[in-house]
């Protein structure tokens, strides 16, 4: 993108009033920006569940992972978002008032592929909801109870149990189960809380969440 396409690009992110919105326009400035530089980066945590739920869960910031790299070196960085007038480094930045951190390789062990959003400056990718799901429960507890990991767990398990979102939830029961996070019990409790809250015992997906509730 040329300067000036940047410049209007962050005029128009500094001027949306929407937060979701606001966050989506700058994950898809920030991707196509480094993808310009053959760095393909991928959206996680509650930056990801924040796009995936369309504001139903809100982060306020922007957690980015590298997916063909393993590593960029400092200067590339800093030079890189530097084009978006951004402040700060080596790894959290300021862009159009919202924070960005870039947080090294990205980690799944979802076989499920990445989703990918359309954004106004290029596709944006982001990690799988089945993962996002079991690791805000692990989080939600180890090392202590953490009441905000609960509550984004809870409102994607609530999205996609009201069919807002596709979910494999064989997929969800078998990332549950591996060793990495051993919350099969944590998982099964988090969906029996939120299916009850909603007033609902089947989902709107025919292979819904049956083996975990």
């Amino acid at each position: 993108m040329v300067p000036s396409s940047i410049q209007s690009a962050l005029d128009r992110i500094g001027s949306e009033p929407d937060p979701s919105v606001r966050a989506l326009l700058l994950a898809s400035l920030v991707t196509a920006t480094f993808l310009e530089h053959g760095i393909e980066l991928v959206v996680v945590g509650g930056s990801a569940i924040e796009l995936l739920t369309e504001g139903a869960y809100t982060s306020g910031d922007i957690d980015l992972c590298l997916l063909n790299r393993t590593s960029v070196g400092l200067r590339e960085r800093q030079e890189i978002f530097g084009r978006l007038h951004a402040v700060g480094g080596p790894r959290n930045w300021k862009v159009a008032g919202l924070h960005v951190d870039l947080l090294g390789p990205v980690e799944s062990v979802a076989r499920t592929p990445f989703r990918v959003l359309d954004g106004p400056y290029g596709p944006i990718r982001l990690m799988q909801p089945e993962e996002l799901l079991v690791e805000r429960i692990l989080v939600s507890e180890y090392p202590g109870p953490h009441p905000p990991a609960r509550d984004c767990a809870r409102k994607l398990a609530a999205v996609a149990l009201n069919g807002g979102m596709e979910m494999d939830w064989t997929e969800v029961a078998r990332i549950a189960a591996l060793p990495e996070y051993r919350s099969e019990e944590s998982t099964r409790k988090l969906l029996e809380d939120v299916r009850r809250e909603l007033g609902t015992h089947s989902t709107p997906d025919p292979n819904g969440p049956a083996d975990l509730v």
